[in-house]
Parts: C-alpha cells; sequence; structure tokens
C-alpha cells in the first residue's frame, strides 16, 4: 500500500526544485541573469491541479526591478547560519520588487525575483514574503510553516508556448541527500497558462 504523506514532495514538478536552485547556484553563475531597465506587467491565468483540479483564477505580475547578487548572497547566508526561519526574515526586509496580485486579494510583495535567458525567450522566477491565501488555493489545514509562495514564468518568443507554475505555500529545507530543495504544500503547484506580457 502506498502511504500518502501530506505536506507532499512532489516528484514529478520541476519547478519545485527549480525555485530551491535559483537562489542557491553560485552567484557568480547569476550576475548575467540581470534587471530589465522598464517596468513590466504579466497575465496568467492559474489553473489547479490534483485536489484542486477545475479551478481558475487570473495573476498579474508587476515588476518594477529585479534583485540583484548582492540580494542572492543574503538569502544564502541566512539559509546557511538559520536554515527557513533565517531566510525568510531577510526576505521580509528586502525591498518590494513590486507586486503579485491574485483574483480577489489585494496583492502580495515580491521579495526576491531573478530573469534567465533561455534559448527560446526567458524564465522568470519569484518568491513573494508570504504565502498566498486566498479561497481557491488555500485550504483550512493549511500548515504556517509553509510561509512562502514561488513563481516560475516561462516567456516563450511565440506568446502561445509561454507558461508557468505557482507554487501557493512552500518552504525551504535540506532532504536526506543534503540538496536544498522548495517543498510544497497542499494540492500541488497551480499550472499558468495564458501568459501574456503588457509592457
Amino acid at each position: 500500500m502506498v502511504k500518502k504523506m501530506h505536506p507532499r514532495v512532489l516528484g514529478f514538478s520541476i519547478v519545485v526544485a527549480a525555485i530551491a536552485i535559483f537562489i542557491f547556484l553560485p552567484v557568480a553563475l547569476k550576475v548575467y541573469a540581470q534587471d530589465k531597465p522598464e517596468r513590466e506587467t504579466i497575465q496568467a491565468t492559474a489553473m489547479g491541479q490534483l485536489t484542486a483540479a477545475g479551478k481558475t483564477f487570473h495573476v498579474t505580475v508587476n515588476i518594477e526591478s529585479y534583485s540583484t547578487p548582492e540580494d542572492q548572497k543574503m538569502l544564502i547566508d541566512a539559509f546557511a547560519s538559520g536554515g527557513h526561519d533565517a531566510l525568510v526574515k531577510t526576505l521580509s526586509k528586502m525591498k518590494s520588487k513590486r507586486r503579485v496580485a491574485i483574483t480577489g486579494t489585494l496583492g502580495y510583495q515580491i521579495a526576491y525575483i531573478r530573469s534567465f535567458p533561455t534559448e527560446n525567450g526567458r524564465t522568470i522566477r519569484l518568491i513573494t514574503d508570504r504565502p498566498i491565501k486566498f479561497a481557491e488555493a488555500y485550504a483550512s489545514t493549511r500548515s504556517r510553516d509553509y510561509d512562502l509562495s514561488g513563481m516560475e514564468i516561462n516567456i516563450a518568443q511565440e506568446q502561445k508556448n509561454s507558461d508557468g507554475s505557482l507554487i501557493v505555500a512552500g518552504k525551504f529545507k535540506v532532504d536526506k541527500s543534503q540538496q536544498v530543495t522548495f517543498e510544497n504544500y497542499g494540492s500541488g503547484p497551480w499550472k499558468l497558462v495564458n501568459v501574456m506580457e503588457r509592457n
């Protein structure tokens, strides 16, 4: 019999690993992935997976600036000295890079965000300074330990190929193989579709 685990570490979701990697890769590898000077607005539709299948909501990401290698080093140092709780405290003190607005909410501050070039466009990854809470995505049995939200947006040269994922509640931890992962709690990542840039 397969034992059900809650919270689930979703092995099928590449985005769970990607969000951890984009903070904890060596700083030197990140220098090339820097700010675009103009403000950006990205809109998408989030589609529920697993127990949230069939539910949808709209997401608007407003970006004013991107995080720096210095920001990254601060987070790495914080996690090394005090784990997830120290990282969250450091995130809460970082200057806002603008907001993520979800249907039915006032929006959430973007604490850390980076943009990376890809073969077909670019990938944006961000973390809010607290978990996204709203009826469609937040169950009554949520754990307070999972106090961050993460998002990955893949912007393709052809708009129809753009997509992404949203982790509503997660935390950083070190797994059995001593790798830093971003553990997801609940129904699994929400799939982002209909991704559009509104610059």
